[in-house]
């Protein structure tokens, strides 16, 4: 099992404006496509203006086939130019869990 941590980092002061149009386009398609949700969150210290949210795959080809799915699919590509220009940054890791740890979604 692998998890993808994605932190988008918005424009100043358009995380509201991202969140509310990822409510509202982005999340059911998102869901059914990549399935495994594990969160989503914003900054509120540190760094700010930012989201973060994770996805569950139960290894990389999973994860490439259904990004590969979700890249093509027409409702997420016209939510996509509508999201990409609040974006200033997008970082993406993939993280393995240690040893002794059983993910909920595993048990």
């Amino acid at each position: 099992m692998i998890v993808e941590q994605r932190t988008y980092t918005t424009h100043p002061g358009k995380w509201r404006d991202y969140l509310a149009l990822y409510e509202a386009e982005g999340l059911e398609i998102q869901k059914r496509i990549l399935g495994r949700m594990v969160g989503y969150y914003r900054s509120e210290t540190g760094t700010l203006s930012q989201i973060v949210h994770m996805w569950a795959y139960e290894d990389m080809n999973e994860r490439t086939h259904r990004r590969h799915a979700l890249m093509a699919d027409p409702g997420f590509k016209a939510y996509a130019a509508k999201m990409l220009p609040l974006l200033q940054n997008q970082e993406s890791r993939i993280l393995v869990p240690a040893d002794f740890f059983a993910p909920r979604w595993q048990q």
